[in-house]
């Protein structure tokens, strides 16, 4: 999503070639990403009790070795981004979001940390295997467009190096990759969250065990795009026109998601 993106910022602002190349490294993640999970965007990966489906040897070499390529080249054009004048003449100081209005409103994910807000639930409240990675937090106090870019880019690197450090310790062999779940008899409440690339992401989910029902009674879902939208309208005030697609794709939230 973070490759799509830079790609798409920089079309935004005229630079065609940003687009061109950031969209032909996310292709590349995405066809490995069907050949090692079965799905181009790895839905139904993750499934009740565990995940649907192992990754073999010969899979992680090949997602050791697009990191690798992956990277070298994002740093080639984190540089090249760095240093067109055209592109921090739009970036810079445009869409700004001060660090007081970010905590006020509750900004969070990608754009919280480029406006300051060092909040990230892999370090604040950190499960498995995220206890034991230490993830580095990337953020930035100057709340623009370019700051969204900065973080965006830091956050490529490191999920790249946690990505290998994952790699690394998978146990050779075939794993236990999922647990049968004992649903509850009775009535039960139970909560979840995680941190999705645009923020923290919270499903509350309420099981019906009794009479033999043995369905969700109700379920809610919290898209971190309901709480960024009220931002983003702050963030263009004072902006030209032409700066809006710019201003909003640096934000780039889920209209779906503030449906939620």
């Amino acid at each position: 999503n973070h490759l799509g993106d830079l790609g798409a910022l920089g079309n935004d602002a005229a630079f065609a070639f940003g687009l061109a190349q950031f969209s032909r490294l996310r292709e590349d993640w995405l066809r490995l990403a069907k050949e090692a999970f079965g799905h181009r965007l790895m839905m139904d990966g993750i499934v009740p009790g565990g995940v649907a489906s192992d990754i073999d040897r010969s899979s992680a070499d090949r997602l050791f070795r697009q990191c690798d390529s992956v990277e070298r080249e994002v740093l080639q054009l984190q540089q090249v981004y760095d240093e067109h004048s055209g592109l921090q003449d739009r970036f810079m100081t445009t869409g700004r979001v001060t660090p007081e209005l970010a905590s006020q409103l509750g900004l969070t994910g990608l754009a919280g940390r480029a406006s300051g807000q060092a909040v990230d639930l892999r370090c604040d409240q950190p499960w498995a295997p995220y206890d034991r990675l230490q993830v580095k937090i990337a953020t930035c106090s100057d709340g623009d467009v370019a700051a969204r870019v900065m973080v965006r880019f830091a956050e490529i690197s490191e999920s790249l190096r946690l990505l290998r450090v994952i790699l690394s310790r998978l146990s050779e062999g075939a794993g236990e990759t999922r647990r049968e779940l004992r649903l509850p008899a009775k009535a039960a409440l139970g909560a979840g969250w995680v941190e999705g690339w645009r923020g923290a992401v919270f499903v509350a989910l309420e099981w019906d065990g009794e009479n033999g029902s043995n369905g969700i009674r109700r379920c809610h879902i919290h898209d971190p795009s309901w709480q960024n939208w009220p931002v983003l309208v702050h963030a263009v005030i004072g902006n030209i026109v032409p700066d809006f697609p710019l201003i909003n794709k640096s934000f780039n939230l889920s209209y779906s998601g503030h449906d939620l």
